[in-house]
């Protein structure tokens, strides 16, 4: 579904990403690890266009997508859960959930849409007309996830979705995450918590400093040494 090959991302003089090279294939749940820092949230806004790479190719559904507007590769079906939530604090939830659905034309799936992610959350229809930033923060997750799915997303890039939230509310999202992806959504996730990343996940990259240095099956790396001493505690 997704491929990237030999992608070198600059900020300035900064040489974020150094040749990067992964794919992601359809059904599947990937996760990227790695710490503060490593280039997580440049590759996921690189595949999203909100940073042009200087060297490399991005393929998605076999098109290529390199040098494409942020919009067209929304309406292509590759779609960003941000990091921070990112929600339009001064809007209620409802309406963040509508403009979700801004590159759509079909009104009737977007009511019908709109209904599903109220029943797949149902805090947020119970506090459908309430201002978004008076949500708590793993309500804003939520709201963030339904906002993207409002799109119909082929492959959703998830974007430190636990950042912040308390144990409880983490394995809430992370078993809507898995949810989601079992109902035919393919799942690129970015994430520090990387013991419940691999739980869910078919397959892992684990990057340092804008190289890959391992990758592999999610229940592999999680038995490496390597992996176990630098990102699960021991």
């Amino acid at each position: 579904m997704l491929e990237v090959t030999n992608l070198h991302v600059y900020y300035g003089a900064i040489h974020a990403l150094h040749g990067v090279n992964f794919q992601v294939n359809a059904g599947e749940i990937v996760s990227l690890i790695g710490a503060n820092g490593a280039g997580k949230t440049t590759i996921l806004h690189t595949l999203s266009a909100l940073i042009k790479p200087k060297e490399g190719k991005i393929s998605f559904l076999g098109s290529p997508i390199t040098a494409s507007s942020p919009e067209k590769i929304v309406k292509a079906g590759l779609v960003q859960v941000p990091e921070g939530r990112r929600v339009f604090a001064n809007l209620t939830v409802r309406d963040n959930l509508i403009l979700g659905a801004y590159t759509r034309k079909d009104t009737a799936g977007v009511a019908h849409d709109l209904d599903s992610v109220f029943g797949r959350f149902p805090r947020l229809r119970e506090r459908s007309r309430q201002v978004a930033g008076t949500l708590s923060g793993g309500e804003q997750q939520m709201l963030a996830i339904g906002r993207a799915l409002m799109t119909r997303p082929k492959l959703l890039l998830l974007d430190e979705p636990s950042m912040g939230l308390a144990p409880l509310l983490v394995r809430e999202i992370f078993n809507i995450i898995t949810e989601i992806n079992r109902e035919g959504t393919t799942v690129l996730l970015v994430e520090q918590n990387a013991h419940m990343a691999l739980g869910i996940s078919n397959r892992a990259y684990v990057l340092e400093t804008g190289r890959f240095v391992l990758q592999g099956k999610a229940g592999e790396l999680a038995k490496s040494d390597e992996v176990r001493k630098a990102y699960l505690g021991g």
